[in-house]
């Protein structure tokens, strides 16, 4: 049995990039592509682990974080963050809304692989 990723991303080159890698690696993966109501998404399909994108619609991945992780039962939920921003401060922004790992695009397929089998593992 496949465990479940829910990926929150809006740029569909980057989705279909980590869809495939992940779905190929045996997971299943649901994606979702704006913020407004995507800590309503996340607590509906219970995954085992969100990627989450920083700039999205509506909100941003930190806010979006920080909303999750006020939630009953998502204080552990492994969140590796995506951004196009590398800067330290970001990392730091990251870090404090909860992130289990913070990743910057461009980033390698075999990265993301390892980093989700990592965190859900872990």
């Amino acid at each position: 049995m496949g465990k479940s990723v829910l990926l929150i991303e809006d740029e569909p080159n980057i989705i279909e990039a980590i869809s495939f890698i992940l779905s190929r690696d045996g997971w299943s993966v649901a994606t979702h592509s704006n913020g407004h109501d995507a800590v309503g998404v996340v607590m509906a399909a219970q995954p085992d682990i969100v990627i989450l994108d920083v700039m999205l619609p509506g909100k941003t991945g930190y806010d979006i974080l920080r909303e999750l992780r006020e939630e009953k039962g998502m204080v552990d939920l492994p969140v590796l963050m995506l951004t196009a921003k590398g800067q330290v401060k970001d990392r730091e922004m990251a870090e404090r809304a909860g992130a289990s790992r913070f990743m910057t695009k461009p980033f390698s397929n075999a990265e993301v692989l390892e980093a989700v089998r990592e965190l859900v593992n872990a």
